[in-house]
């Protein structure tokens, strides 16, 4: 590893192309490049969460993430691999079981926020459905594992549990999606009430 870190800039990426980690070359704009590049976008965003003051129990289930992440990364950049297997599925459903429980039941949308971590892990929550659609575009070219889908499938649902959980651990405040076809009235926006 030191060896391969000990320059970080390389030149061989300068024509558009990337190496994969069975050596051969692809265009920066594949859909395997794109797939594994939202895989770091989310793992980063996860580490701005990280960054703020949250609760232990969430502060641990992120940062192992972080390395499944990484995992997940290893197994798109290497044709034909399988490295995310149906048991870190399963975890992520316990853990979305276990922390779900003590929520509030949502009986209506609520908009991305409830103060600096918790809207953190709503970006990181579509930041991973991106990662999963790109996933789902490589999937139309080559055979990918099935398990990763499903795994960002539950990991941002976690991701939008999480948020709620930190937005009350912050004292932070839910706010429900106001639909304009249902406010009194049904007035249009910018339209002055009768």
């Amino acid at each position: 590893m030191g060896n391969r870190l000990s320059r970080i800039y390389t030149r061989t990426g300068d024509d558009g192309s990337t190496g994969l980690a069975d050596g051969s070359r692809v265009s920066k704009a594949s859909a395997r490049v794109e797939a594994y590049g939202c895989v770091d976008e989310l793992n980063s965003v996860i580490g701005l969460a990280l960054a703020a003051e949250i609760p232990e129990p969430v502060r641990k289930v992120l940062l192992r993430i972080q390395h499944e992440l990484f995992t997940l990364g290893a197994e798109l950049a290497t044709r034909g691999a399988i490295a995310i297997q149906a048991d870190l599925v399963t975890r992520l459903e316990m853990d979305l079981d276990h922390f779900n429980a003590a929520l509030p039941p949502l009986k209506e949308f609520i908009l991305p926020g409830g103060g600096a971590a918790a809207a953190t892990c709503h970006v990181a929550r579509t930041v991973a459905r991106r990662a999963e659609r790109r996933l789902c575009a490589l999937a139309t070219e080559e055979e990918i594992n099935p398990e990763s889908l499903r795994y960002l499938n539950r990991l941002s649902d976690l991701l939008f549990i999480f948020s709620r959980v930190l937005t009350r651990a912050t004292a932070g405040e839910e706010i429900p999606w106001s639909n304009p076809k249902h406010r009194q009235g049904n007035e249009s926006p910018g339209q002055d009430a009768p």
